[in-house]
């Protein structure tokens, strides 16, 4: 693996914090740790503010502040801890790491706004791309190719649909945010049973919050990614593409193995709706930000498919690193403190890996005929990074096996016992 990678000290001012933000709960955030690490390494002090407490990434040299926020906290207890960081911090970068961070700091940028430097966007746009039926809409209307999806207001309507759905079909969260922790955000469904089932355990309780997608076949190389960082001008001052080759869960989640290459079909796609759509603005409001969005290739029309957009850095954005060690927060952090973004390219084949996941991954597509050992460990040829293992960081990735040791494994073979295996989402070193 490479060895870390920072701007040199004369070069860069490291004087302005980071504060991560989310509001989402999850043990495994590898995406946090990453900012920390990419920052950290670059000299700037990063705090983070979330609903964990004892996880991995706390432990990580590189974090140099952590504040747990209540699990019932209020909006404006959140405002409240967040202004009181800032003011001691001395205005410091926003950065939000899920979808719920992302909708609150757009809700809340007036408040926001004097205590933090964050890219701001026109009002609103955050909940439209991160809701999956304003996204859809989105596309039909800026003519960008996307998965045919159907929105049931009710049981009653999937009820119907299921009887005439062609499967497999996949079943996705309208807002991610509103749905039960347990249940899944995304599901592959091969019949009426299944989806009925999926439909119920994704439901809100605030209402209709499933849609139903059009299933397109491939493998998971055939999902393309598009990171990049725009300025108040809507112009791509960074873009990075490449693809995945596994995912947790197996074929609808997160990236576990990626590999860097040039899609210039991906790129200009996304360039294009982010300035059709309003991810730019006027210079006197300055709309800017990171973008982490996917698509999938479909050999049927030979057209890449919007699959998701988050408006926000995405928790695989160190697969994306330039030879000089750019990658998209730290363009951001130019950005935002006055200098010069520079001109970068990420070598094609680099590849970035999530150590634990994808050796879960990889156990299913093994078993399911779709992996072999030597393709498996063919596929880790080029690996420069890992989400958790880092020689200068060492502790995250004890801490993250010492959960699984002391937590996860026994519950997964007293599930196995009683019939039940624990998900690898319940790993420990629980908040």
């Amino acid at each position: 693996m490479d060895s870390p990678r920072a701007t040199p000290a004369a070069a860069f001012d490291a004087s302005t914090p980071i504060v991560v933000f989310g509001l989402s709960r999850g043990v495994l955030n590898h995406g946090a740790l990453a900012i920390a690490r990419s920052a950290g390494r670059m000299g700037v002090a990063v705090y983070r503010v979330c609903r964990e407490r004892w996880v991995p990434p706390r432990v990580s040299r590189y974090s140099s502040g952590w504040i747990s926020l209540p699990r019932d906290s209020s909006d404006q207890q959140t405002l409240n801890a967040l202004q009181t960081l800032a003011r001691k911090l001395g205005r410091p970068i926003l950065v939000p790491v899920d979808d719920a961070g992302s909708v609150f700091v757009d809700t809340h940028a007036a408040a926001l706004e004097s205590e933090f430097l964050f890219p701001r966007q026109r009002a609103g746009l955050a909940q439209e791309l991160s809701c999956k039926r304003q996204m859809y809409e989105l596309c039909k209307k800026h003519d960008v190719p996307t998965p045919a999806s159907l929105f049931p207001r009710s049981e009653a309507d999937m009820l119907q649909l299921a009887d005439r759905t062609s499967y497999p079909t996949v079943l996705k969260c309208v807002h991610a945010c509103d749905t039960p922790s347990a249940s899944p955000r995304v599901a592959i469904v091969k019949d009426r049973d299944q989806l009925l089932h999926a439909y119920r355990l994704m439901e809100s309780p605030k209402g209709s919050n499933v849609m139903v997608q059009e299933y397109i076949p491939g493998t998971p190389e055939s999902v393309w990614m598009f990171n990049g960082y725009f300025d108040d001008r809507s112009e791509c001052k960074v873009g990075f593409t490449g693809k995945k080759n596994r995912q947790s869960p197996p074929y609808t989640g997160a990236t576990t193995l990626g590999v860097c290459g040039v899609n210039r079909s991906v790129h200009d796609i996304t360039t294009r709706l982010m300035k059709a759509i309003g991810y730019r603005g006027i210079q006197a409001i300055g709309y800017r930000g990171i973008l982490d969005i996917g698509y999938r290739f479909d050999h049927r029309d030979g057209q890449y498919k919007l699959l998701d957009v988050n408006p926000r850095i995405g928790g695989s954005f160190r697969l994306f690193v330039s030879a000089d060690g750019t990658d998209v927060l730290r363009a951001m952090y130019l950005d935002l403190t006055g200098r010069q973004v520079p001109n970068t390219s990420v070598p094609e084949g680099r590849r970035w890996i999530v150590e634990p996941l994808d050796l879960t991954s990889s156990a299913v597509y093994r078993r399911r005929g779709e992996l072999t050992m030597r393709d498996w460990v063919r596929s880790l040829r080029g690996v420069r990074e890992a989400a958790w293992f880092a020689a200068d960081d060492p502790q995250p990735f004890l801490a993250l096996w010492l959960g699984v040791l002391i937590y996860w494994l026994p519950r997964h073979m007293l599930g196995r016992w009683g019939g039940r295996r624990p998900p690898i989402s319940e790993l420990a070193l629980r908040s």
